[in-house]
């Protein structure tokens, strides 16, 4: 607030040229923006609306950034030793570099229905030695995926996000939870896991793999809402115009990844004997999506804390049950037997899944309409 407020003072009526004091105080992101858009949604991140740019004498933002832009002196000539055209390794590297964001996502889901079939193939110790290669494979490909892409995080957000752990949490209750909620609260398990989905704490192998292979898609998905964007920015004339204009982008994103999940579900039903249709999956997916294109946006901490509220849910649902053996503590598992008894033992990740889902969307469409969310890394410092 201090900040604005001087810039208040500078453009006041007074003031022989009020857009020389801001240039003055943003003087490193106008020489660092490469097209005026960028200088826009850098003032937009600083409190600047068009509220504040006509103050300025200027009607939006994005007029106000074109003068900024237009003020900046620039060396217009190019160096005359500088290459005009790349070399063949460099042409023939960044071909590659396309293809390698296309194939990465893919390789998830194939590796994650190679240990499936090795589980289904073996048994004993074997199976449990296949389940653990089949793992390690599987988080191997998920951590390459994830490390390219539109969907690829930076250093610094990474170390900021830590949403890691409660991913993964919420991914091994989607294939451990299930069963083992319906188990406890028939009586059970009388014996851990033995890697099928009938057994005494039978697994939901269908959702491990329907994620999986969901990377794709959300790859795919988020790049498009990225490039559509970006698109927006470029054709906006004012920061509520794009607002605007970019959250129904947003929203056809998660819809359309909503539909390529749901078709995903229903291919992997027949072959692991499930339920073509599966809302706690599909919660799930959108949840994990949001949340990521929040954090690769540079809004961590929503998710990081959403994420973790609806990870410590679904672990006390169970913990609940289990607490309400011990003597005079019966009353603690009845609300989760009750909706357990109502709607099945998938109510409990449906409802946190697809609260945590909504109040992330909510959030995404406020904060990702803003043009400031869509500067490059190294222009949002």
């Amino acid at each position: 607030m201090t900040d604005l407020n001087e810039l208040d003072r500078g453009a006041a009526p007074g003031a022989a040229d009020p857009v020389k004091v801001l240039l003055h105080r943003h003087r490193e992101l106008c020489e660092r923006a490469v097209d005026p858009l960028e200088i826009a949604a850098g003032l937009e991140a600083h409190g600047i609306t068009d509220r504040t740019a006509a103050r300025f004498r200027h009607r939006d933002v994005f007029s106000l950034a074109e003068e900024l832009y237009a003020r900046v002196p620039r060396d217009a000539d190019t160096p005359s030793d500088a290459p005009t055209e790349p070399d063949a390794p460099a042409r023939e590297g960044d071909r590659r570099r396309p293809v390698a964001v296309l194939l990465l996502p893919l390789l998830p889901g194939t590796l994650c229905a190679a240990a499936l079939i090795a589980l289904a193939r073996t048994h004993g110790q074997t199976r449990l030695y296949a389940a653990a290669v089949g793992l390690v494979a599987v988080a191997l490909a998920l951590r390459a995926a994830l490390r390219r892409g539109p969907l690829a995080l930076t250093d610094a957000l990474a170390s900021r996000s830590a949403t890691g752990s409660w991913t993964c949490l919420l991914l091994a209750y989607a294939v451990l939870g299930d069963g083992l909620l319906h188990t406890a609260v028939t009586g059970g398990p009388d014996g851990l896991p033995d890697g099928t989905t009938g057994g005494d704490w039978p697994l939901a192998l269908a959702s491990l793999l329907a994620l999986t292979l969901a990377v794709a898609p959300a790859t795919w998905t988020a790049g498009l809402f990225l490039t559509h964007a970006r698109r927006k920015l470029a054709a906006s004339r004012g920061l509520e115009d794009f607002a605007a204009s970019v959250r129904p982008v947003l929203l056809g994103t998660v819809v359309l990844f909503l539909g390529a999940l749901a078709a995903l579900v229903a291919l992997c039903a027949p072959f692991l004997d499930t339920a073509p249709v599966s809302p706690a999956i599909l919660a799930l997916g959108v949840l994990l999506l949001v949340a990521r294109l929040l954090t690769v946006h540079g809004f961590t901490h929503a998710p990081r804390v959403i994420l973790m509220f609806t990870a410590v849910a679904q672990v006390l649902a169970p913990a609940t049950v289990f607490a309400a053996r011990l003597p005079g503590c019966a009353a603690l598992g009845a609300p989760v037997e009750a909706l357990t008894a109502a709607w099945g033992p998938s109510a409990v990740p449906v409802l946190t899944c697809g609260a945590g889902a909504l109040i992330l969307l909510v959030h995404a469409s406020r904060t990702l309409a803003r043009a400031s969310a869509h500067l490059r890394p190294e222009q949002a410092r």
